[in-house]
């Protein structure tokens, strides 16, 4: 599309030819502002499969029904995904991406896969042992534990990377490994077996919830510009 812009403004193209309109984009919005480069250069732009033409009133009038018509069908093609997706979550289904580590994918289903597994329970242990996303880290590292290497359906090579401490923290709050699903800020039981035993888990949330750092909150609104923006040397917060 870019190309296509920078070719007009260079005086390289003088129609542009679609086989329907919603190819080009399916935002109104997107389109005014390309029809503003179309005129400003003297551009042409032509359905094959509509007929109507923007150099006449009653073809620009066709082309913004068409737009609005096919921005409406996008709009409503991506409501019906996301309720499908939140539908499917209640069930407990996993729905798509990488699986989390330990788990394979195997006929759209969360299946444990057991060396992963096992590094897993490892990281959950080390961190109760621990009480320290740090510690962990510097575990893993001593003892040369690496993310399983996984090959996606186009050939690519991921993972055999060093496990970071934004991976653990994901895997010691990820509800998965007691077989449930997350959908935004609800939580589902899951069609899938758990890793990690539900007191575990729970005990190292509330060791997370220890170690998190305490924010104060501001007062409320009084017109004071600096409210809830100014502390001392050891956090505490200023007051008007």
């Amino acid at each position: 599309m870019n190309k296509l812009i920078d070719d007009i403004k260079a005086g390289k193209v003088h129609i542009v030819v679609v086989y329907k309109i919603d190819r080009l984009t399916r935002s109104l919005m997107d389109f005014s502002k390309l029809v503003e480069v179309f005129d400003a250069h003297n551009v042409t732009f032509i359905s094959v499969t509509q007929s109507f033409n923007t150099t006449t009133s009653m073809g620009r009038l066709t082309l913004n029904m068409l737009l609005s018509f096919a921005q409406f069908e996008r709009e409503v093609t991506g409501e019906r995904i996301r309720d499908k997706i939140a539908a499917s979550k209640k069930k407990g289904m996993w729905m798509g991406g990488f699986p989390p580590m330990g788990y394979q994918r195997i006929g759209g289903k969360l299946v444990i896969k057991e060396d992963d597994a096992q590094l897993v329970k490892l990281i959950f242990e080390e961190y109760l042992k621990s009480s320290s996303v740090r510690g962990v880290k510097t575990y893993l590292q001593h003892h040369g534990y690496r993310t399983p290497k996984r090959i996606s359906k186009k050939g690519r090579e991921y993972g055999d990377a060093e496990i970071s401490r934004g991976h653990i923290y994901r895997i010691l709050q990820n509800p998965v490994y007691i077989g449930q699903v997350q959908h935004k800020d609800k939580i589902y039981d899951g069609q899938h077996e758990g890793i990690i035993d539900v007191e575990v888990f729970k005990q190292v949330q509330e060791k997370l919830q220890e170690a998190a750092p305490v924010r104060e909150k501001a007062a409320t609104k009084s017109g004071s510009l600096l409210q809830g923006k100014m502390y001392d040397l050891d956090g505490t917060l200023y007051t008007p």
